[in-house]
This record gives C-alpha cells, structure tokens and sequence, in this order.
C-alpha cells in the first residue's frame, strides 16, 4: 500500500480524525492552507476525478453532504467556507487519492491561484 490517505483511512497511519463511518474519513490536512483545513476522503482508494465510475456518484455526493455538516459543526458555515477538489498534476493534487479540502477561517482570495 503505496497511497499515504489510504494508510491512513486503514489506521496504518496516524491521523487527527474528524469525522468517519463506512464510507468517508475527514481529518485535519498537516499542510494547512487556511486556519481551519480539514480533508475529506473516501476509503476507497479513486486516484482523480477522471477515474469516477458511475458507481461513485452517491459517494461524492456524501463527501460534499458531509462537508457541509462539518462546516456547521465547525462554526464557520455562516462566515463562509471553500471546498476544492484538485485533479491531477495542473490541477495542484499532489496527493493521488481523491479529496475534498475543506478550508475557513480567513477571507479566501479569487482567483485561487
């Protein structure tokens, strides 16, 4: 097992874990880009969103779902809050399993970079 988010949704690596159950872990990003920068992940290890199966649309529906919840539980739903998704090298993923970043605490700048 060569992917760093799937040791750590297999407990192979350790994490500052936020959220979890069947299908989805969150936990806090150790690069963090905002004062508040969590990362959501399926257990299922999908490299980009180009390897998306049909199959995979409830989940991503469930991480954005649960990225919502964790914004409310995390006081910032009301200041606002940004979601991201990166694909691919171009695209600023360097970690190649999929994730969502969710990042607050701060005004966030457009365009992004």
């Amino acid at each position: 097992m060569e992917c760093i988010f799937c040791k750590i949704a297999s407990g192979l690596m350790p994490a500052k874990i936020i959220y979890q159950d069947d299908t989805i872990i969150a936990f806090d990003d150790i690069y963090p880009c905002a004062p508040i920068h969590k990362l959501i992940i399926p257990l299922k290890h999908i490299s980009t969103l180009n390897d998306l199966s049909l199959e995979d649309k409830a989940l991503v529906g469930h991480i954005i779902y649960t990225a919502k919840h964790l914004a409310s539980d995390l006081g910032i739903a009301e200041d606002g809050y940004r979601t991201l998704i990166n694909c691919n090298r171009y695209g600023g993923q360097t970690v190649f399993h999929l994730h969502l970043h969710l990042m607050a605490g701060r005004q966030m700048q457009w365009p992004p970079g």
